[in-house]
This record gives C-alpha cells, sequence and structure tokens, in this order.
C-alpha cells in the first residue's frame, strides 16, 4: 500500500509539474518547425552515410581498390566522396528551407515560397570562397553549407518563416485576378516580403563584411556553441537531457519531440564535424573530435528507444523461456521483442505498459543514462573509436549499427555490454512486475471460479425446485 501510495504520488507529482511544460513545449511553433526542419534533411544524411560507410569500410583490399580505380583520372573513392559532400554536407542550407517552410505553414501560408526565401537569404549572408588576394571566387565553402550553417539556418529560417506570414497575413501583398494560375499567383505574393527578407540579410552581410566583424555563420557559432555545448556536448548536459527524456515519456509524451528540437541541432554539428575528421583521416580527441553526436546517442544510448527498453523485451523473454511469464507477459512478449530489436518500443511504452507504470520509472531513467556513461568512459580511453559521422538509420538492430557507427568491432562489443546492464537494470523490477501480475491473475482466475460455481449451484436448485 505505501509503494502504491508514493507511486500514485509521484505520478501526480509528474502530471502537474512535467506534462504542462512538455504540452507547452511540444505546442510550440518554433520548435516544432526546427524539428520539422531538420527532419527533411535527414534522407540526404542517411545516403551520405551509406556512401561514406561504403568509401571507409574496414576492408583494406576494397579502401585500395576504391582509391586506384579511376575514370579519366577520377577515383570511385573522390566519387564517393563528392556524394557525401553533395548530401550530407547540405544539411544547413536544407534545414534552412524546411524551418521556414514549416514555421510559414503553421500560419497557413505558403511554405514552399517561405523556403526559397529563405534558401536565397542562407546564400546572401553565407560568404564566398576567397583567392589568395582576396577576391570572391564562384563558390562557397562546403562547411557553411552543412552543419557549420546549422545556427544561421535555424535563425534564418525561424525569421523568414516569420516575417513571411506576417505579410501575408496582415495582406500586404501583390495580388493577380483569379484567372492567374495559382502557381503564379503565389510567387507574385511572395514578391514584397521576399525582397525585404533578402535586403534585410544582405544589409547583414554588407554591415559584418564593412566592420570586418567576420561573417554570421562565425559570430553565431562562437556565441552560442559553449553554452549550448554545456547541454549538448557534455556528459553531464547529455545525462540531463536523457533523464528529461525518460520522464516526458513517462506521461506518455513522445520525449524526443520535446528534447530533441533544442539539442538536436548540436548532435548534429558533432556528427557532421566528425565525419570532416573522419575523411581527413583525423578523427581522434586530440583533433577535437566529438564523443557525444547523433548516432552516440540513437545507436548507443537508446538502444530498443527510449528508455532503452530492449534490456525490458530482453527481461520478458528470459522470463518466457524459464516459464514464470505471467500470462499478460507472455501475449505481450512477441509483440515487443521483434520491433524492440529494431528500436521500435511503442507496443511497449503503451502495451506493457510503461506510461505511467511506476514499477518500471526507475528503470526507465537509470538504463540509457548507464548507456551513455559507459559509452562515453569507452569512446574517452580510446578502448572504441569516436562515432565517425555516419548517420545509421535508427532501426537498425544494435551490434550491427555499433559496428557501422565506429567502423570498429568494439562498437559492437560495447553495445553488447550496455544491453546486459540494461536487462540487469530492468530485470528486478520486471520480475517485481511479473509477480504483481501473476497475482491478480490468480485472483481473477479463482474469483472467475468462484462466479461460475455459484452459478452452477444456483442451476442446480433452480432444476431441483423445477422437479
Amino acid at each position: 500500500m505505501a509503494n502504491s501510495k508514493q507511486g500514485g504520488g509521484f505520478t501526480a507529482f509528474v502530471e502537474k509539474h512535467l506534462m504542462p511544460i512538455a504540452v507547452k513545449m511540444g505546442q510550440m511553433k518554433p520548435l516544432i518547425a526546427i524539428r520539422d526542419g531538420i527532419a527533411i534533411s535527414m534522407p540526404l544524411i542517411i545516403i551520405g552515410s551509406v556512401f561514406m560507410i561504403a568509401n571507409s569500410f574496414p576492408i583494406p583490399a576494397w579502401t585500395t581498390w576504391l582509391a586506384n580505380t579511376a575514370i579519366k583520372g577520377v577515383t570511385i573513392s573522390a566519387i564517393f566522396a563528392k556524394i557525401v559532400n553533395g548530401s550530407f554536407g547540405l544539411i544547413g542550407l536544407i534545414s534552412a528551407f524546411g524551418i521556414a517552410a514549416s514555421y510559414a505553414e503553421q500560419y497557413k501560408t505558403d511554405g514552399k515560397s517561405a523556403g526559397v526565401i529563405a534558401v536565397a537569404s542562407f546564400f546572401v549572408v553565407t560568404p564566398s570562397i576567397m583567392s589568395g588576394d582576396k577576391v570572391p571566387l564562384e563558390g562557397m565553402p562546403y562547411g557553411f553549407l552543412g552543419s557549420q550553417g546549422l545556427f544561421v539556418a535555424i535563425l534564418l529560417g525561424l525569421l523568414t518563416g516569420w516575417i513571411f506570414q506576417w505579410f501575408i497575413n496582415h495582406d500586404i501583398q501583390i495580388k493577380l485576378p483569379e484567372s492567374v494560375p495559382p502557381a503564379v499567383a503565389k510567387s507574385f505574393s511572395a514578391l514584397i516580403p521576399g525582397a525585404l527578407i533578402i535586403t534585410i540579410f544582405g544589409a547583414i552581410y554588407a554591415f559584418l563584411t564593412w566592420t570586418g566583424l567576420g561573417n554570421i555563420h562565425e559570430i553565431l557559432m562562437h556565441v552560442l556553441s559553449k553554452p549550448l555545448g554545456l547541454l549538448g556536448d557534455t556528459l553531464g548536459g547529455t545525462l540531463v537531457a536523457i533523464m528529461l527524456n525518460s520522464l516526458f515519456w513517462f506521461v506518455g509524451i513522445h520525449g524526443g519531440n520535446v528534447i530533441n528540437p533544442i539539442i538536436s541541432p548540436i548532435w548534429l554539428m558533432n556528427t557532421d564535424a566528425n565525419r570532416v575528421l573522419f575523411q581527413a583521416g583525423n578523427l581522434d580527441l586530440a583533433h577535437h573530435g566529438h564523443i557525444i553526436a547523433q548516432p552516440f546517442i540513437d545507436n548507443f544510448v537508446y538502444m530498443g528507444g527510449g528508455g532503452a527498453t530492449i534490456g525490458l523485451v530482453f527481461c520478458i523473454g528470459i522470463l518466457i523461456m524459464m516459464h514464470k511469464a505471467s500470462k499478460q507477459s507472455q501475449i505481450m512478449g512477441p509483440l515487443t521483442i521483434t520491433p524492440g530489436i529494431f528500436n521500435i518500443n511503442e507496443p511497449t511504452m503503451f502495451g506493457l505498459p510503461v506510461v505511467l507504470n511506476t514499477t518500471l520509472i526507475i528503470p526507465f531513467i537509470i538504463a540509457p543514462m548507464v548507456n551513455a556513461i559507459t559509452t562515453y568512459i569507452a569512446m574517452s580511453t580510446g578502448f572504441v573509436p569516436l562515432c565517425t559521422g555516419a548517420v545509421v538509420p535508427w532501426t537498425m538492430p544494435p551490434i550491427i549499427s555499433g559496428f557501422l557507427a565506429t567502423n570498429s568491432w568494439t562498437g559492437s562489443l560495447i553495445q553488447a555490454i550496455n544491453i546486459v546492464l540494461d536487462v540487469l537494470i530492468y530485470m528486478p523490477f520486471m520480475i517485481t512486475m511479473n509477480k504483481q501480475q501473476r497475482i491478480q491473475e490468480s485472483a481473477d482466475e479463482a474469483a472467475a471460479a468462484g462466479i461460475k460455481e455459484n452459478d452452477s449451484g444456483i442451476d442446480t436448485s433452480a432444476a431441483n425446485a423445477t422437479v
């Protein structure tokens, strides 16, 4: 009874104090725009990661063949690198489009036009490649189009989307007759806000250039990277983010949708920085490589999904094999284990359930935090290489994903160690819950049997009375 009261008190606390915050954050238009805008670039990130893995797969004969096989002087390795730069290397530019489009669409205006204006503005504020005598060349550094431009993409995308929708919703636009095709009418409607937005960012570029302050990318990196780095590039900040993710999930709110828009840009920037170092052969801590990056979170912390529930579903499987599982666990086992291996844990979260289940809240918070700590230590000591920058699809099963993310078998080994630890963390709590379920099931069966006997007795008496 005491445990029930404590659990109820904790649940009430979470529902009263955490849920309103999560709901408000989940409805904030800027956070939604950042989340959806960066998500647009994910296909390019994954495609680029595939070619990067192929270009550096740890088989000497393969990489030698790629480096020595050339078509008209261009090696296959160089072609693969070009594909990586042309996909993964554009996440900043593409995110600017996506963020502006999402923000404008939330105000029921034309997102495509806002996105196009954001892309133009992004090019306006991005410095050109300069020759040795400071003459601008026709081209822009890949670095600013990629992860180094992500801060600018977020700021520029939000500002562009807001200004664009304000003009349209206040009817400050060029209107054409209804007989004009809609696509043409929309393009003319975007002229006034587009001209203002591009002019504003052109003025910003001119001011920074004339004053010698540098470019907006470097300024924002210098101003924002340190404070945000405390949240996303340190073990302490990452543990806080993991704990908040688990707490939001506990009350039934998708923790990633609340936390990731704030911290995911840092993880993606670290991922791309590692990619650049890896391609140059300098991926280590001495060259400012990053331990905490998107693959670190996706493939080493959240194995099985939020809360590292792969340990939980394996516990269910172990109880089933030992013939000690409750009927509920026997039913849920096949429904949770297979999706859990592919890091899909909605059946576990809402079917077992984990949501609002105070018996499982402690391991649900601790397991992913332990994963983060063990992996961080393994990478900081050099036992496991840093993530190469390849973004492995989050549905890739553990063991395989660890190898692909680090280009090393030790990446798979640390995943196996973490899974064992997760099982050990979840098992005592799962045994407790399983015991509670079996007691309840026995009580239900006894009650059902009693009702059946009672009903049978009533039927017999009625029959005798009739005779």
